[in-house]
């Protein structure tokens, strides 16, 4: 059964999203009254967040990385490859989309907390809408955006997928 697809403007307005800085559009959702402190750490933080997040219009979400774990959630749209890079230079590639429709999709990924990750919808002219849910609490202060050419260095066996998916000099 084919889909109908995104009407990215109508979501964008509807949804209040933001450009975001790696790419794609957000909003934050939800914070967590409670708190946690990391282990040796003395400052606390939300205990989870949850942000809408929106890629369309041939836009990707640029390696980055976070100091805590991540669960993409799919909710509309096409198939999402969320790619992440691990301390050991391995690569795993998530396909999260509609598992019902798409039989190599997921309705769920997480990327742990440290690892590179970046993220484009599978159709490069395709929009899909997702979820993401940090714990701890996401703070743009523990917020990395990979620097044009940082990556390929330490991770050369995947240089022409970063160099595709990282910022723009």
């Amino acid at each position: 059964m084919q889909r109908a697809r995104i009407d990215s403007k109508e979501l964008i307005e509807r949804l209040k999203l933001e450009p975001h800085p790696e790419g794609g559009f957000f909003r934050e959702t939800y914070r967590a009254s409670g708190k946690v402190t990391r282990e040796n750490e003395v400052e606390t933080r939300s205990a989870s967040t949850a942000i809408y997040f929106l890629l369309c219009d041939g836009a990707h979400s640029a390696w980055h990385r976070i100091r805590s774990d991540e669960v993409w959630h799919f909710y509309a749209g096409d198939p999402v490859d969320v790619h992440v890079l691990d301390a050991n230079g391995g690569l795993v590639t998530h396909r999260l989309g509609n598992a019902l429709d798409h039989a190599d999709s997921v309705f769920q990924a997480v990327v742990e907390a440290g690892n590179w990750f970046a993220a484009e919808c599978r159709d490069t002219e395709g929009a899909a809408l997702v979820g993401c849910t940090v714990a701890p609490g996401f703070e743009f202060s523990e917020f990395e955006l990979a620097a044009p050419g940082a990556l390929e260095s330490s991770y050369p066996q995947h240089r022409e997928l970063i160099a595709r998916l990282s910022l723009k000099a």
